[in-house]
């Protein structure tokens, strides 16, 4: 009976779904997504949106945003990714109102998404390659990031978030 629901993840996405299925919160979670009410799932609670991971072969996602999450490659860079970068945004959407240019967000991950559709792209960032660091299909939403460690501008989108579980998405 929630406005809006937070499906945050931190850990491997085998085990999160493991989990997600013996608490009976996978059908929950999909009733959410079909009601149109706002969904937001936070690093590995995105990743779990998808279809699948590398990290968990044979282990379906949610499917509720089309896509494969992938092991970031290596590119000369540390993995995990732990730290600050930056967010370019892909389309215009109410949860990046009242962001500064290029915002910068609280990375901690070894995986990343890849959405199928680039429609359903919302950032990107570049950490070496380039990845998809939030996407938005409808009400469903992900964020690679962590909103509650990126200061401002996550409190910002946070408060974006909050926004639409009053207002709606579209």
């Amino acid at each position: 009976e929630s406005d809006g629901v937070v499906l945050p993840g931190v850990g491997a996405f085998a085990d999160a779904m493991r989990a997600l299925e013996s608490s009976g919160l996978i059908p929950v979670i999909r009733e959410t997504a079909a009601s149109g009410k706002p969904l937001l799932g936070i690093c590995l609670g995105m990743q779990a949106l998808l279809n699948g991971s590398e990290e968990g072969e044979g282990v379906p996602g949610l499917g509720l945003i089309p896509g494969r999450v992938r092991r970031l490659p290596a590119c000369g860079l540390k993995i995990p990714h732990m730290g600050w970068n930056s967010l370019t945004p892909a389309k215009d959407s109410p949860l990046l109102a009242g962001l500064p240019a290029d915002p910068y967000v609280y990375f901690v991950h070894s995986y990343a998404c890849a959405a199928d559709d680039p429609a359903d792209v919302l950032t990107t960032t570049d950490y070496g390659v380039t990845f998809h660091s939030a996407v938005q299909r409808g009400n469903v939403i992900g964020m690679q990031f962590h909103p509650e460690k990126s200061g401002r501008i996550g409190q910002q989108l946070l408060e974006n978030f909050l926004t639409l579980t009053q207002t709606g998405v579209g």
